[in-house]
């Protein structure tokens, strides 16, 4: 069987990678309330083991990016797997708090080996004009394992017993490995000279995307530590409902991504960040004070929408600047975005959890809003 040619194969191993990666961290999201109540976790706790991954991303980024843009793109991606497959099987046999929270930080570092490599793949393969459309069908492959996942999660919990999801995400790893071991190229091409990693970090545009994606992982990373537990308590859902809720903010995120990725190579990706600021002041307290479930569905899917308008230009835009300086060491400009990312999931659901505790969600969700609000002003400087 022939590959398909270099673009395509590079979005379709990417893509793939990405839902399996993003759907197998989301199957703990719905089984919260359960760990909560068994292990008996507090909203710290909680938020230190969704942080653990953060960690890790965080520690692994920089090596990874070393080794993706100094080697090439495969080996780490081919890597990358073997963690990702213990890390699903330490899940599925976790009755222990540190048991878990080893699982996820394990799962960090497979996640590095993963994004890292493939959106490099995608800025090595798609130019600057079609970019922002490539990137944001890969992340719309994410965000269906998002979709994917909760629901999933919380229908195996219930029906085939605590380790089910994870068993099912073992099966899935392989046919990423399968994925990846045919399509990824055994020669790759020549990547021109490495930027220094203070060379790109002093760059603006680099800086303020990357504040932005700090700022979308840790909102996301605080409604998925806090969410789940306010809306058992105060709605009463069960994991599968709950599970419907994160559903539904990653159906819109994922059929709303290529299209703000798209939007952004046409009028430009600052512009469309600042359209994701607003919704995001407006929306982000809304999940945490509607009344009704079918309420809190529609906010979901308004955030799943601020998402890709935050999150689609970044990468892009971080790729034109490298490509404008002469280079393809996208995976040291990526490992900054990565560097971000880690930090917004790490921070979110320590600071978000000690604010919730001290003030309440809705409250710490509304000083969340008036963070992204802020925001805005940072791009003024690249009008």
């Amino acid at each position: 069987m022939r590959r398909p040619a270099a673009p395509t194969a590079a979005l379709l191993v990417t893509a793939l990678a990405f839902h399996v990666d993003m759907l197998l961290y989301y199957l703990l999201v719905p089984l919260l309330p359960r760990y909560a109540r068994d292990l008996g976790l507090n909203p710290m706790k909680v938020g230190i083991l969704f942080g653990s991954y953060a960690v890790a991303l965080l520690l692994a980024t920089f090596p990874v990016a070393i080794l993706t843009d100094r080697y090439g793109r495969r080996a780490p991606m081919l890597w990358g797997l073997a963690g990702l497959a213990v890390t699903t099987l330490v899940f599925a046999v976790s009755d222990q708090y540190w048991m878990l929270v080893l699982a996820r930080f394990l799962q960090g570092i497979a996640g590095a080996t993963t994004w890292l490599p493939g959106m490099s793949l995608l800025a090595d393969h798609f130019p600057s004009e079609s970019r922002g459309r490539a990137m944001g069908t890969a992340f719309a492959a994410a965000n269906l394992g998002v979709l994917i996942g909760p629901p999933l999660s919380g229908f195996l919990d219930q029906h085939a017993g605590p380790s089910a999801p994870f068993l099912l995400g073992a099966g899935l790893v392989a046919l990423d490995a399968a994925g990846r071991a045919f399509l990824l190229p055994e020669v790759e091409r020549e990547r021109g000279p490495r930027l220094p990693f203070r060379q790109l970090l002093s760059n603006p545009v680099v800086r303020l995307f990357a504040g932005a994606m700090a700022l979308a992982s840790g909102l996301w990373a605080l409604l998925e530590s806090t969410l789940p537990l306010d809306l058992d308590h105060r709605l009463t859902l069960g994991p599968y409902r709950i599970g419907l809720c994160f559903a539904a903010a990653a159906l819109t995120q994922s059929l709303t991504s290529p299209l703000m990725g798209r939007l952004s190579d046409r009028i430009g990706r600052v512009k469309v960040l600042r359209m994701g600021l607003v919704c995001a002041l407006v929306l982000v307290p809304l999940p945490a004070l509607l009344p009704r479930t079918w309420m809190v569905v529609l906010a979901m899917m308004g955030l799943g929408s601020t998402a890709s308008l935050i999150m689609s230009p970044c990468s892009p835009a971080v790729a034109d600047q490298v490509e404008r300086l002469g280079s393809q060491s996208f995976a040291t400009a990526f490992s900054i975005l990565n560097l971000a990312y880690s930090v917004g999931m790490m921070i979110g659901p320590l600071v978000g959890g000690a604010l919730v505790q001290g003030l309440g969600l809705p409250v710490a969700l509304g000083l969340c809003g008036l963070g992204f609000g802020t925001y805005i002003f940072a791009t003024k400087r690249l009008s």
